[in-house]
């Protein structure tokens, strides 16, 4: 068994599939990390953003869409406009980021909605940041990221 496909990350990654509407959006079944890679590569299909953006209950998207997925909502309308349109592999990596980071946020605080949340509220433990904002660049998102597993083991500085 491959390391990313240990049975703990399972039910995350397959919720995580499922906030893209799954293998009948996306076109063919996504079951690990390197096939999600490859994807990303070839372009998310623009139906599987809108099935991301249709799941989201609390995230106010008019405040965080370019910070969250990389593109103006201008930008997402066109791509709702032509649904034969992928994301570029820019756009592609940081909406699944972003909706990585929000599976796994979902699981360590037992709501979607809380996850959500969470996400747009400035955390002491992020330097008073909001997590939604950290998400712009790589090295932000492995802050989020760290300190979602702090949580989840029960360190909370």
């Amino acid at each position: 068994m491959a390391f990313a496909e240990t049975s703990r990350m399972e039910p995350e990654f397959e919720r995580l599939v499922d906030l893209f509407g799954g293998p009948k959006v996306l076109g063919f079944s996504v079951s690990s990390p390197l096939e999600a890679h490859e994807m990303i590569l070839h372009g998310i299909p623009s139906q599987a953003l809108e099935s991301l953006v249709r799941h989201l209950t609390v995230i106010d998207l008019a405040d965080s869409f370019e910070t969250a997925f990389g593109m103006s909502e201008r930008t997402f309308q066109r791509h709702k406009s032509d649904r034969s349109k992928t994301l570029n592999r820019e756009q592609g990596s940081r909406t699944w980021n972003f909706a990585r980071v929000l599976t796994k946020a979902t699981s360590v605080l037992g709501t979607q909605e809380e996850a959500e949340k969470w996400m747009v509220q400035p955390a002491m433990g992020l330097d008073n940041r909001r997590p939604i904002d950290l998400l712009a660049t790589a090295a932000g998102t492995i802050l989020v990221q760290e300190f979602l597993e702090r949580l989840d083991y029960g360190v909370y500085t």
